[in-house]
């Protein structure tokens, strides 16, 4: 990264500001690209602690609090800093990316693991979709996403899954494609999670609902019990739970039935385990999985993405392509979602800062007079880079 870094150095200075919005688990690559250049950076998250945490080792960046839903905070944090570029992660740099365990990491019985909120990746997994298929509009139901997920071949040492991510039907105007019959986002997974998640969607644990029995206690409850409540089961001995388990939810076979609750065994869902209440039951099982599902020393995350055209020519012909992109995570530097994110965000930082981009308010790079710039520098620069090719 430093060797990227030389050739810019002479661009800028230190009267150069950014502040940075937003800055979660995977912005440090950011933080690092503009410090290292010589901009002066303010780094503002919800809590002084997390900011202080991604401020920490760098030169020239300075740790602030900030709610950004308060508008009159956010308003004098940006007065405060006269002439400073807002760089919000998700504005700035617009990727749609899936990141999992690689493979030899993906050694739980969900086959992923938290590189960021817990919190946010299963509230994910309740969120209604939205998408055209054969010109028509399809929508989903969160509660039944999971049940939707299918096989999806990329490179066929990986054993996926896809499902709808959100509404989709947005894109036909923001990427100018009106033309198009199907357009679908979607979010790839092993194969195994989506009946996982169904089932825990099913019997309540991803449930925001308020209960006295999960509020702070200096006498907690065990996991059985907690979950006894939850499921409202007979009682807290596992063979109850178990039933009560299966009659909330289905599962396509006795294989299946008996994976999945292996795989809440090893959760501690049955166990004698005093819980971290938490007040609901998603935030109490999220405590839970940040401790269960942490990526370990040594190991890497990977992404995967994939764009997939189907066209249609004007004298009848159909063509088939494809744009990829494969990313390992590096051991002892950073993730692999930390560096796809954090990089094309701080190069679109220093190219507003140098006057490369010369547009100003919310940008997103869908218009090729900025996509193309980003590009070429996360290319040359980053290595960074999508590889197209014609399949059919």
């Amino acid at each position: 990264m430093a060797a990227a870094l030389q050739s810019l150095l002479p661009k800028l200075g230190l009267s150069k500001k950014a502040l940075l919005l937003g800055a979660g688990f995977v912005t440090e690559p950011t933080v690092q690209i503009l410090s290292d250049t010589g901009v002066d950076v303010t780094v503002a998250c919800r809590t002084l602690e997390s900011a202080q945490g991604l401020a920490a080792g760098f030169g020239n960046v300075h740790p602030i609090s900030l709610d950004v839903s308060d508008t009159e905070a956010l308003d004098a944090a940006v007065a405060k800093r006269k002439s400073t570029k807002l760089a919000a992660r998700s504005l700035l740099s617009y990727l749609i990316v899936v990141d999992v365990p690689a493979p030899e990491a993906s050694d739980n019985p969900l086959g992923y693991k938290f590189p960021w909120s817990s919190r946010s990746v299963l509230l994910a997994l309740r969120n209604d979709a939205k998408y055209y298929q054969d010109g028509k509009v399809e929508e989903i139901p969160g509660p039944e996403l999971m049940g939707t997920s299918k096989p999806y071949l990329i490179y066929p040492e990986f054993a996926f899954v896809a499902y709808p991510n959100k509404d989709s039907t947005s894109f036909k105007e923001r990427y100018d494609i009106p033309e198009a019959q199907t357009l679908i986002r979607g979010t790839l997974r092993y194969q195994g999670f989506p009946e996982f998640v169904r089932v825990l969607v099913d019997i309540g644990f991803l449930s925001e609902e308020k209960h006295d029995f999960l509020q702070p206690s200096d006498n907690p409850l065990s996991w059985a019990e907690a979950t006894k409540q939850i499921l409202k089961a007979s009682s807290a001995k596992e063979p109850d739970l178990t039933w009560a388990i299966s009659s909330k939810t289905k599962f396509m076979d006795n294989s299946e039935r008996d994976r999945i609750l292996a795989g809440l065994r090893w959760i501690g869902l049955f166990s004698n385990e005093a819980i971290q209440p938490k007040g609901t039951p998603l935030d109490t099982l999220c405590a839970r999985l940040e401790q269960k599902m942490q990526y370990e020393k040594g190991e890497r995350d990977m992404v995967m993405l994939q764009h997939k055209f189907g066209t249609e020519h004007k004298d009848g012909s159909k063509e088939t392509r494809t744009s990829k992109l494969c990313d390992y995570g590096d051991p002892k530097g950073y993730s692999s979602m930390a560096r796809l994110v954090g990089v094309p965000c701080g190069v679109a930082c220093l190219m507003v800062l140098d006057g490369r981009i010369s547009e100003r308010g919310i940008l997103a790079p869908v218009k090729w007079s900025l996509a193309e710039p980003l590009l070429k520098e996360s290319k040359e620069k980053w290595g960074i880079e999508m590889v197209e090719k014609t399949v059919a």
